[in-house]
């Protein structure tokens, strides 16, 4: 009889912990989703720099490989969000004042970005604050949540203030979390050969502070797959189970 009650609290023990660990998993699998769901913002830098090359271990533009990481994340990514895109740099205003709304977030949205940044002639300086400012503008307009992704090779050169812009983001009533991706960030110091270019890579960006404030993740990338990684890493939704989001060659 002691035998049967033990055994039956064993089993009532176990029962229950069954079910913790299924809502529990259920609730993680919401979060997960609610998290990686939301509408997005890509933040693209099209400023002159990213055609640059011939010092810094730079052997060709960084808007050649930036092209190719595009290419190969989207298709990816846009199956689990909405997403839009912002330019900054080339176009016909002045060097800091082109920021262009190419489009806010919208389904299926990899075409249209594909051709959009293989369009791009890189051009003009780095007005990278205003920008992230627009695209959580443009955000806020759909909701009270939104994830901002700016790709940038460098700092704010039109007197913006990135870490002031962080801030008021954090504080700010609607979610908006910017992940930054540093790509072939390079410091001050340069040779023209290759000669002590590795002591400029993978340079710190002052725009680090935005994805610091607001919950957002900084990546330092310096090569196309290091790049694909990174846009899926931050916009993608890995599903439960299966490991990062920046898996090559995921089927499904």
């Amino acid at each position: 009889m002691l035998f049967g009650t033990s055994f039956k609290r064993i089993l009532s023990t176990g029962l229950v912990a069954c079910q913790s660990f299924g809502l529990s998993h259920s609730e993680a699998a919401q979060d997960r989703s609610d998290l990686c769901n939301d509408d997005a913002m890509i933040v693209f830098d099209g400023s002159g720099s990213m055609a640059a090359m011939g010092f810094n271990g730079l052997d060709q533009p960084r808007i050649v490989d930036a092209r190719d990481a595009v290419k190969r994340s989207m298709p990816d990514i846009e199956r689990f969000r909405r997403v839009g895109l912002i330019v900054y740099g080339p176009g016909s205003k002045g060097p800091c004042s082109n920021i262009d709304l190419r489009f806010r977030p919208i389904r299926n949205s990899a075409s249209r970005l594909i051709t959009a940044v293989d369009g791009l002639a890189p051009a003009g300086n780095t007005p990278l604050t205003q920008a992230v400012s627009d695209a959580a503008d443009t955000l806020r307009e759909a909701g009270d949540s939104g994830t901002v992704v700016l790709v940038t090779d460098g700092k704010e050169t039109c007197g913006g203030t990135p870490c002031q812009l962080a801030s008021r983001l954090a504080t700010d009533d609607t979610k908006i979390t910017v992940h930054v991706i540093g790509f072939k960030v390079r410091g001050e110091f340069f040779k023209w050969n290759s000669e002590g270019s590795d002591k400029v890579k993978n340079a710190p960006t002052i725009a680090r502070c935005l994805a610091d404030s607001t919950g957002g993740k900084y990546l330092s990338t310096e090569s196309t797959e290091e790049l694909v990684s990174a846009l899926q890493e931050t916009l993608a939704c890995p599903l439960i189970g299966e490991g990062p989001a920046h898996t090559k060659n995921k089927e499904i």
